[in-house]
């Protein structure tokens, strides 16, 4: 039975308050280098750092939680990564609840902060809905408030403005873009859609067939892309 390598000979860094894209065609290996950053899925083969310490592989429970806590992913499908029997706040007061040092009181005001954060107009009434009763958008704005619950350090999102219409889109990517500006944040923007990471990641790296064929600065890939199917994407 033959082994199959899902990403093979991948090496980049990200440093703090950059927005770094993977950019590249599905089933190429993106995203799941961000569940393997996000210890998600375990690695069979080399090395992830955060901040100086190897965190794949066997790690003590502190820096597991470490990283759980500074490494969040925001995930493709909103209204499929949401529970639909549990109304938004308390999805978003769990993650305070368990990795916070906080009551039931300070995490549900935490919580209506962050949903004021993304954008969320009423959050104390949305605070009570279930998925279903929000847009599309605006599940998107609470799986990224989830993520913001622990102010991470890193934020991998993994095409975050897929099934969303363009004004949504640039209202999401704003919010992003916004959030690394005010808090220093790191992301890594996982996408298929060069226009999407055009005016907010500062390097690119371009992926096909579970490796990175081409790295460089955004205005760079666009001025003078070197492979074939970056010319393609473009």
């Amino acid at each position: 039975r033959k082994k199959f390598v899902a990403v093979d000979h991948v090496n980049f860094d990200i440093y703090k308050g950059e927005t770094f894209s993977l950019v590249g065609e599905s089933g190429s290996g993106k995203t799941t280098i961000g569940r393997a950053i996000t210890r998600i899925n375990p690695t069979s083969a080399g090395e992830i750092y955060f901040k100086g310490k190897k965190i794949n592989g066997k790690i003590s429970k502190e820096l597991d939680r470490e990283v759980i806590k500074s490494c969040q992913m925001i995930f493709q499908d909103p209204m499929n990564c949401l529970d639909p029997v549990i109304r938004v706040g308390k999805q978003i007061m769990e993650m305070l609840l368990e990795h916070e040092d906080m009551d039931k009181k300070q995490a549900y005001d935490e919580a209506v902060k962050l949903l004021k954060v993304v954008g969320i107009p009423d959050p104390e009434i949305r605070m009570s809905s279930y998925p279903h009763q929000l847009s599309g958008g605006m599940c998107q704005r609470v799986m990224i408030a989830i993520a913001l619950a622990c102010k991470p350090k890193l934020l991998l999102a993994d095409e975050p403005t897929t099934a969303l219409d363009v004004t949504i889109q640039a209202q999401i990517l704003g919010l992003l873009k916004s959030i690394r500006d005010q808090f220093g944040t790191s992301i890594i923007i996982v996408t298929h859609d060069l226009g999407v990471v055009a005016t907010l990641a500062q390097r690119i790296a371009v992926f096909y067939g579970g490796k990175v064929v081409e790295e460089a600065a955004t205005r760079a890939i666009f001025k003078n892309p070197t492979h074939p199917y970056t010319k393609g994407l473009i």
